[in-house]
């Protein structure tokens, strides 16, 4: 389900070797629950509007000289103002040395203040990345996810159709496990879905007649892996001799999740049926895709049928 969700204080320190000036308390206890960075130049200048105090503060070269410019006493007013409103936390960057009346401040209102030395573009494009993975909107969803040939293919079917077995098929053939039977899915960007798998069931496979198994005791440190952009999603569902299912491939199909949606495939399951290969087939397939080329559209052309190729790209089909 999604949430509102947060990542500690005491991750970031530790992530990128903070240096703590003041911690009014266990890092392990504060709560950073928004994403967006803030350069708070404005606000020491004087401009209060729109003012987020719920942002993690850089102060880099910029806000530091403007800082450096001012006599003492306008210097510690506009610290005064800017610790007062109590932001969640506080950082110098590039090493700069951290005023007096900075960390007089900061203990009086209870504000972590640390430091890196790191340049502030690239601390905030670090900071950025982790913000956004760990404060991504979530869901949780009964599947397979696996790397096939660096593409991400998450799938998804009732219990029982054959998910796992597939999955540890695919890792024999050298491909690589990321989560089985529950994905948990974060939303990274307007555009891209990344799945990893719960800590507590990391690595472990449940097949039928067998029981749990560890795929990276088994299989090795290669054929596993942390996590996983969704480039693609495969629905496995019982073979039905009665339904029409799609011989061509021309039509494009996604599966809509958080609000993204992904191309996807319904592939019939029925004894018989090589399924892994079947999926590198639809990985590669899918690849081919993304870099401009369709095999049927292609074979329609060759063979006059423009217009059926016409039709077909004007819809788009989600499936739920």
């Amino acid at each position: 389900m999604e949430g509102k969700f947060s990542v500690s204080l005491a991750t970031i320190v530790h992530k990128f070797g903070l240096e703590p000036i003041v911690m009014p308390k266990d890092p392990a206890e504060i709560a950073i629950t928004v994403g967006d960075l803030n350069r708070p130049g404005l606000y020491l200048a004087g401009h209060h509007d729109f003012f987020d105090c719920s942002r993690i503060q850089l102060i880099g070269n910029l806000e530091y000289s403007y800082l450096l410019d001012l006599d003492d006493e306008a210097r510690d007013a506009s610290l005064c103002r800017f610790f007062k409103t109590q932001p969640v936390t506080v950082i110098f960057t590039r090493g700069l040395e951290i005023f007096e009346s900075a960390i007089r401040y900061a203990e009086e209102n209870g504000v972590p203040l640390l430091r890196t030395s790191e340049p502030t573009s690239a601390f905030m494009s670090g900071l950025n990345s982790l913000l956004n993975i760990e404060l991504a909107p979530r869901i949780t969803r009964h599947g397979v996810l696996v790397e096939v040939y660096g593409e991400g293919i998450l799938l998804l079917g009732e219990s029982g159709v054959g998910k796992s077995e597939t999955a540890i098929e695919l890792v024999k053939r050298g491909h690589r496990l990321i989560a089985d039977d529950a994905v948990e899915l974060r939303k990274t960007s307007t555009t891209t879905l990344v799945g990893t798998s719960p800590d507590n069931i990391r690595h472990f496979v449940e097949l039928r007649g067998i029981g749990i198994v560890n795929v990276r005791r088994i299989f090795g440190i290669g054929s596993v892996k942390m996590s996983e952009k969704v480039d693609m999603i495969i629905h496995l569902e019982p073979w039905e001799a009665d339904k029409n299912y799609d011989r061509i491939g021309l039509e494009n199909t996604h599966t809509e999740i958080l609000g993204i949606k992904i191309p996807s495939l319904t592939i019939p399951v029925k004894p018989g049926r090589n399924l892994a290969i079947i999926i590198e087939v639809a990985a590669m397939n899918n690849r081919q895709k993304r870099m401009g080329y369709n095999a049927a559209r292609q074979l329609l052309t060759n063979l006059g049928m423009i217009e059926d190729v016409k039709k077909a790209e004007e819809q788009d089909v989600d499936l739920f």
